[in-house]
């Protein structure tokens, strides 16, 4: 599946609606919500500012595995020096997704898309 595609079925969710139907969802169903619906528009959002020529690439060995306590320990500092998020993400043979995924799970970013270290 294409994030084009992905991005779509997260649209009609987000706005509370069957994306094979097209039906709109109860009241009482959980894409109904608020905080879901909220949560789904912030997806939609991320996912049309991920690069278009981030796709899955093989040469990007460690794809989907754990990260290392070394590993995360380079990560931040390499950050912490100055190095953007497409350079780490070449280095550590990662996506850029999952590059800024790790560093707003250390706080370095704000959830959102703030790329600047915050300390």
């Amino acid at each position: 599946m294409e994030i084009a595609e992905a991005r779509k079925v997260i649209r009609y969710l987000a706005d509370g609606m069957d994306p094979l139907t097209g039906e709109m969802f109860p009241m009482d169903s959980p894409y109904q919500q608020p905080q879901v619906i909220r949560s789904l528009y912030m997806a939609v959002e991320a996912m049309g500012r991920q690069k278009k020529s981030e796709k899955f690439d093989p040469s990007r060995s460690k794809a989907g595995s754990l990260w290392t306590a070394d590993e995360e320990e380079n990560l931040i500092n390499a950050f912490d020096s100055g190095m953007n998020i497409s350079d780490l993400a070449k280095i550590h043979s990662r996506t850029e997704a999952a590059i800024t995924a790790r560093l707003e799970k250390f706080g370095k970013i704000e959830v959102g898309g703030s790329q600047g270290a915050t300390g």
